[in-house]
Parts: C-alpha cells; structure tokens; sequence
C-alpha cells in the first residue's frame, strides 16, 4: 500500500512505541498533571506537530544531516538541551495562583499559560531532540519498498499513521493524569509543588539529552 510492507508489523512496532514512556510522555503528563486536562491535551497536540515535522525531515531526507554530521546533531542537541532546561528554571521560579473556579477544564485552568505558548513548547520540545529525527531515519525505510519509486509518499504515509495513533494514544494519557490529579490541583501548596517536579522533570530532560550521542561518533 502506497509502497510500504508488513503494515502488520509496522502497527504493532509503532503501538509498543506509543505504549513505552519516553521524553514527550512525560512532558504530557507533566502539563496534564500540572495544568490540567486542556493543557494536556493541548501539549500533546504540540508534540504530534513535531513528529509531523521529523517525518517530513525523514520523508526528504533532512534527517540524514543530523545522522552524518557531529556538528549539526552537536548543535541541535544544545539548543534543544538549553530550552528544556530554561523551561525547567521558569517553573521553579513561577509562582502559582489559586485557580478562580472549582472546576479545571476551563480557562483558567491553564493558570495564565496561554494556549499558544503551551503547544509551542511541546512542538519545541520534539523538534530540537535529535534523537527523535534519527530514529524516524531508521524507523521508517525498514517498511519502504526500495523499488516503489513513490518519493517521500511511503515515509509520509507511515509518518501520518503513526502520530494519529500516537496523538490518541497521548490524548487518553493526558485525560486520565489530568483526571487522577484534580483534586490536587485544587491545593494552592500542592500546585506549587507541582509546578516544582515540573521543573526538575524539564531539567532532567534537558541533561539527558545532553548525554545523547550521534550516530556518526
């Protein structure tokens, strides 16, 4: 189909992978937790636009530079390294509000964190991981038939379904973090501390990539 293989084998590779907890997931539930249901959702709309992104990378090849050249993985992995730990810094810096109403699925759940700025951190926070443009690179060609001769279709094709399931699959995580974590929320000392453990979750991320090497060393 639109010159790819073992589809069969590609769903279920991909549905492990939604499955395994990983650097996105837990930037998802760190907002769903934190910020509540819309923001979850919200962030994991951010993310899946940054798959998109790495597929299109993968889809014309734009991958294969941050495969080959230690320079441009070096200097994509600090940018991206420096955000998530500046992320980190402004929650440990924030001060948090009481929200103004009992409920969390509105507004002003969100706590003065704008929609926009939200989805642009989760977009961000995909897109400067090397790591995550060098597994599509080899990810997806092993389901490519090589004489198909259909350009990027088959990568963009196997790129579509795979962050169709993995954004349902972040949305069903992201309600349920946000669920369990209502009533903590409601708590102006237990939001600070929230808002703290998002902080330190962003730094962690930040260091570990750091740690991340390229293929090409």
């Amino acid at each position: 189909m639109l010159g790819t293989h073992n589809l069969s084998a590609f769903l279920f590779s991909s549905f492990l992978l939604w499955i395994t907890p990983g650097s996105d997931t837990l930037y998802i539930l760190t907002q769903s937790i934190a910020r509540g249901r819309q923001a979850g959702w919200i962030s994991v709309l951010g993310v899946s636009t940054g798959i998109l992104i790495h597929t299109l990378f993968a889809a014309f090849g734009l991958s294969a530079i941050l495969a080959t050249s230690a320079w441009a993985f070096l200097t994509v992995k600090f940018v991206g390294a420096a955000y998530l730990i500046y992320l980190g810094v402004q929650a440990l810096l924030k001060k948090s509000r009481p929200s103004v109403t009992p409920e969390f699925h509105t507004v002003s759940e969100l706590h003065s964190v704008s929609c926009w700025k939200i989805y642009r951190q989760g977009v961000l926070t995909n897109v400067l991981n090397p790591k995550v443009a060098i597994f599509f690179l080899a990810f997806l060609p092993q389901f490519v038939v090589p004489t198909a001769q259909l350009g990027a279709l088959p990568f963009l094709f196997l790129g579509t379904v795979f962050v169709v399931g993995g954004t349902l699959w972040c949305l069903l995580v992201a309600l349920f973090a946000a669920t369990a974590s209502r009533r903590l929320r409601r708590e102006t000392r237990v939001m600070k501390e929230l808002e703290r453990i998002a902080g330190c979750v962003y730094i962690a991320l930040g260091f570990n990539l750091l740690r991340s090497q390229s293929q090409s060393t």
